[in-house]
């Protein structure tokens, strides 16, 4: 990918400008978390901190999720979208900050208040610029990312619609990565996931006459170590999957057997063609181990997200652009966690990176990480996503993917 050679923004000075505000927005809704789809009061900030932009916002119909459309001063035809997250974990936060949540059992411990805060802070830098745009910018602020398909809703509400993106971008913090880095690669970044659900059927009774039952608990164990068989010798390691029960629960007391076993795990894969085998051989060993045993079993599978999947195009226009900003590198291998970004990538081409966040005089490798209730940033690294933003969507206005 090759770009024009006259003199561009400097983004790095617009995102340090934008940093004070940008930090004030990610500390209120960092004290303020809210769980799921319906994030009323963070959807209020971040139209308090759009106001008297020249923005056209609208609100999904099924979720709080905000749409904030930049019209450019010229119109090259060229459409892109910008996205942030803004929901949070319902965690209980322990990192002792003075802008620690204040709402019990919930915390943003996967840095979405700093996903929305530097997205706002995009929006406000390329709204002072609008007259020079030359196409349109759609600004995506999604709740219920956090296992609720928040993005699969806004699609269902017409994100993608009126006007169309040609191409999409997010951002997502890591504190497990050098500060001001940007970090991403080609093709799968992230895992599809599935929930999977499990029920073993046998027939209780007294555990000094087993003869007389039919125990699950055993049918169970046989299953969980089949699986384990079944992702290691038939599933391809150049096409992985990974699949983890991690919840078995069954039983009442010492001397009974149990009419039932009930496990929970999670199946994530890097391709459709591996995730529609796994499907299949998860719900073939269900079914036959417990019906060689005398027993029956149910499974059901929750379809989570798809597979994120980077367009190479995306990811040089990131890397161009992480190289003049700050830092790139190139993420060797794809993370088996899920990103539901993956929607929007599903209907367009484009590109997610990380960003690292360690805090100062840390070692990366060893900060709580994502998920994490002691989960802190560098927040001023924001001041470079700020840039990035802004960069991404100036250069695809100028130039698409040529």
């Amino acid at each position: 990918m090759t770009f024009d050679s006259a003199p561009q923004t400097d983004w790095n000075a617009v995102g340090e400008a934008e940093l004070a505000d940008v930090i004030e927005l990610r500390r209120a809704i960092h004290a303020d978390p809210e769980v799921g789809l319906h994030c009323p009061r963070t959807a209020d900030k971040i139209r308090a901190a759009l106001a008297g932009l020249p923005l056209e916002i609208r609100t999904s119909t099924s979720t709080t999720g905000l749409i904030a459309i930049l019209r450019g001063g010229r119109d090259n035809g060229r459409t892109v979208l910008l996205r942030g997250d803004h929901d949070a974990l319902p965690m209980q936060e322990e990192t002792g900050l003075p802008f620690a949540s204040t709402v019990p059992g919930a915390m943003h411990a996967c840095g979405h208040d700093s996903h929305t805060a530097m997205l706002v802070g995009a929006a406000r830098a390329l709204s002072a610029r609008r007259e020079d745009l030359p196409g349109t910018i759609v600004f995506m602020f999604q709740p219920g990312e956090e296992g609720y398909h928040g993005a699969r809703f806004m699609i269902e509400d017409g994100l993608l619609a009126d006007p169309a993106p040609e191409a999409a971008f997010a951002l997502h913090i890591s504190p497990n990565m050098p500060a001001g880095t940007f970090v991403s690669r080609n093709g799968p970044l992230l895992a599809s996931t599935d929930a999977i659900n499990i029920t073993v059927h046998g027939r209780g009774g007294h555990a000094a006459m087993p003869h007389d039952c039919l125990d699950p608990i055993p049918v169970a164990c046989e299953i969980v170590t089949a699986l384990s068989s079944f992702i290691a010798r038939q599933i391809a390691v150049t096409d992985p999957a990974v699949l983890s029960i991690t919840k078995i629960e069954a039983g009442s007391a010492y001397n009974i057997v149990p009419e039932r076993v009930e496990m929970k795990g999670t199946l994530r894969t890097l391709s459709h063609a591996t995730r529609e085998q796994a499907r299949a051989g998860i719900a073939r060993l269900v079914e036959h181990i417990a019906l060689a045993h005398g027993c029956t079993a149910e499974l059901r599978i929750d379809e989570g997200y798809p597979v994120t999947e980077n367009d190479p195009r995306a990811v040089a226009m990131i890397r161009a652009v992480a190289e003049r900003i700050s830092a790139y590198q190139t993420m060797p291998a794809p993370m088996m966690g899920g990103e539901d970004f993956s929607y929007v990538l599903r209907e367009i081409p484009g590109a997610m990176a990380f960003v690292g966040v360690a805090p100062e005089g840390t070692d990366p490798r060893t900060n709580p990480p994502l998920h994490n209730t002691k989960m802190t940033i560098r927040e001023d690294v924001m001041a470079k996503g700020v840039a990035m933003h802004c960069a991404l969507a100036e250069r695809f206005l100028n130039h698409g993917f040529d």
